[in-house]
């Protein structure tokens, strides 16, 4: 390539969390998609939107879409007619008693500290006094006794107001107005707060499908529940990248391709779903190929798929041998 030459670059956001459902009754292991669409997508979608310039490529996993709209469908469900939420950290904000039992007690607390200590707990001094508190509760066990409701409360609604989106908190009196208080929040106030979260999760979707019509981002996705291609297609197919690693003592993955191409298609029908448009696009799980995997992907009609340099690198490596 002419050293004066352009080099057309394309920014390529991959959304995924994986199915934290435990599918025999909904309830949510971790609670990872919430807090990160509440953090991380709102505000990939207000950069975008805040400049009309911008131009992206931004892939969803369909797992990922189906838990963002249910999470949204569970809490405007508890906000009208006080159903169940399937979260537990999201029902500890939401429900007027904190847990009774001392494990339950001790796991919320620990659960409210899983966040990024310099950039979120350090940030705000309430929430560090909090955090040191439990790491000192943490040390004595014994005075897990002595730990009140309020502080648990106080917790909770600190580890979600840490989890915000910077353009929500900035833009949001109610937002501001909580961290302001700091300290001693009510039940009127943990609800202003789901309220705020509700309205967050429920306009992720919308604000990208608007963006997409608008021009403004090619939306793409992956299969369905993030499975890897080429691995389903061809169980060996992880040896030609790499011939010393270890592989199962079976000769295929069992309906692998039909597997494979179910990912595809479901995925593909959620995706319309929500976004009511098709996806031209396809990145695969882990940026995962092989021959198979792009005669598949072709078959199904998606116009482009991408990869990551060490899938390049193999590939050029073995093209030259």
């Amino acid at each position: 390539m002419p050293e004066n030459a352009h080099m057309q670059v394309i920014l390529c956001w991959h959304m995924h969390q994986p199915e934290y459902r435990d599918l025999r009754n909904g309830s949510y292991q971790f609670p990872w998609t919430y807090l990160h669409a509440l953090k991380d997508y709102v505000d990939m979608a207000a950069h975008l939107e805040a400049e009309p310039a911008a131009r992206a490529v931004v892939n969803f996993a369909p797992v990922l879409l189906d838990q963002i709209a249910d999470y949204a469908s569970q809490l405007e469900a508890w906000m009208h007619r006080g159903a169940a939420l399937g979260d537990p950290l999201l029902a500890a904000l939401a429900e007027p008693p904190v847990p009774a039992n001392p494990d339950l007690r001790h796991a919320l607390m620990k659960q409210c500290l899983r966040a990024n200590e310099k950039r979120i707990i350090q940030r705000f001094p309430a929430y560090q006094k909090l955090a040191e508190m439990a790491a000192w509760i943490d040390s004595n066990p014994g005075s897990q006794l002595y730990v009140s409701d309020q502080y648990l409360i106080d917790l909770v609604v600190w580890y979600h107001l840490g989890w915000m989106a910077e353009t929500v908190r900035r833009g949001d009196q109610r937002v501001r107005a909580l961290q302001d208080k700091a300290q001693g929040f009510t039940v009127h106030e943990r609800r202003e707060l789901l309220q705020v979260i509700l309205e967050q999760l429920q306009s992720v979707i919308p604000r990208f499908s608007r963006l997409a019509k608008q021009g403004r981002v090619e939306l793409a996705m992956s299969p369905y529940a993030h499975p890897i291609l080429p691995l389903l297609l061809d169980i060996s197919a992880g040896q030609q990248a790499q011939p010393d690693a270890l592989r199962p003592a079976v000769d295929a993955y069992p309906g692998g391709r039909e597997s494979a191409r179910w990912h595809l298609r479901h995925g593909r029908e959620v995706f319309e779903r929500h976004f009511g448009m098709r996806a031209g696009g396809c990145w695969p799980s882990e940026g995962a190929l092989s021959t198979e995997t792009l005669c598949l992907l072709a078959e199904e009609g998606f116009a482009w798929t991408a990869s990551g340099e060490s899938v390049l690198r193999n590939s050029i490596g073995a093209g030259s041998e």
